[in-house]
């Protein structure tokens, strides 16, 4: 099941706006996608989560990222399980690092 709320953050699109993104229009995605993602109830779902992983950007767009990863942390099961590939977004190889670290020695 997919919540209005995660419905709503994925339709301003993907992925999160890049820092170096200066423009009025990008001053605009970010304050709507901001409010979007602080809407989010915790827990999500493992297939909120899995769609909300395809939203993350190349930088950390000020902190929002961030809060992206706590969300999709949130859900049952890690969204990330398996090594991803070598050109694999930043987020996604830190997913994967977390789930390494919460398994322990």
């Amino acid at each position: 099941m997919i919540s209005d709320q995660v419905r709503e953050f994925l339709r301003l699109g993907r992925p999160l706006p890049s820092e170096e993104d200066d423009s009025e229009d990008g001053d605009a995605a970010f304050e709507e996608m901001t409010q979007a993602l602080h809407a989010i109830e915790k827990p999500i779902t493992n297939e909120e989560a899995m769609l909300l992983i395809e939203c993350f950007g190349d930088d950390e767009c000020f902190g929002l990222a961030w809060t992206l990863l706590h969300i999709v942390e949130s859900a049952p099961l890690p969204p990330v399980t398996s090594q991803p590939p070598a050109d694999s977004n930043v987020w996604i190889s830190r997913l994967w690092m977390r789930y390494q670290n919460s398994l322990g020695d």
